[in-house]
């Protein structure tokens, strides 16, 4: 599928204009449907654009937030995503949101991830809003290149939403979205900060190249164009 690239001189930039862009497709959701639903990243990029978006004049209580990826660690710990959003995103009125977390107390990574995709299956979808962002591998949400279920995470036909992921450079074992829960946003984000990143994603958007990184393999057979939000 088709991509564009939006350039920004810094981050907070970009942060301030994704925001208003993320925050205007929320409330056409609302406006249309009563209901809006958005699936973001995790990680230290995305901090600024999370405190620019929870100060958006929307009417919260009609927005579902969720996680695109997470880590199987309870959201008290500061590898937690859960933790991130809880801590940046869903502050003042954003806190009228309803968030679905990946993470549950259970004990082992794959049983929660049968209940989140359980979760996951009751949100309204397509979702409005997908951010992803991306890693200097190439990897997307916890699309680690290598990992032990990355054909499955990537295959647009599977039907599970939240499956386990074990990858060299992934740390703890993951819980993420598959591809196929995403690919249909009616809005789908790349946001990437960072000098050294741009030559990744170029090499992933090269023709011939896309197959070798896991950002290039859901770029050319996302369902709807990517947005590429990029500043140095």
């Amino acid at each position: 599928m088709a991509h564009q690239f939006h350039i920004f001189d810094n981050g907070a930039a970009l942060a301030d204009a994704l925001a208003g862009r993320v925050a205007g497709a929320l409330a056409e959701g609302v406006a249309a449907r009563g209901a809006a639903s958005i699936a973001v990243s995790g990680g230290s990029t995305p901090k600024a654009f999370f405190k620019a978006l929870s100060s958006a004049d929307l009417d919260w209580s009609k927005v579902t937030i969720t996680l695109v990826d997470e880590r199987f660690v309870p959201e008290t710990n500061e590898r937690s995503n859960h933790k991130l959003v809880a801590d940046i995103l869903l502050v003042g009125a954003a806190a009228r949101a309803k968030f679905v977390p990946l993470y549950h107390a259970v004990a082992e990574a794959e049983d929660a991830a049968m209940v989140a995709t359980g979760d996951a299956d009751r949100i309204v979808r397509p979702f409005d809003v997908v951010i992803l962002g991306m890693g200097g591998d190439g990897h997307t949400a916890s699309f680690f290149p290598g990992g032990n279920n990355l054909e499955q995470a990537l295959n647009p036909k599977t039907r599970r939403s939240v499956i386990t992921m074990e990858a060299a450079g992934a740390g703890e074992t993951r819980l993420t979205f598959t591809f196929s829960a995403l690919q249909d946003a009616r809005l789908l984000v790349l946001h990437i900060e960072g000098a050294a990143k741009k030559p990744v994603i170029d090499q992933a958007l090269s023709e011939g190249a896309a197959s070798a990184f896991p950002i290039g393999r859901v770029i050319a057979t996302a369902a709807s164009e990517t947005q590429i939000y990029w500043a140095p």
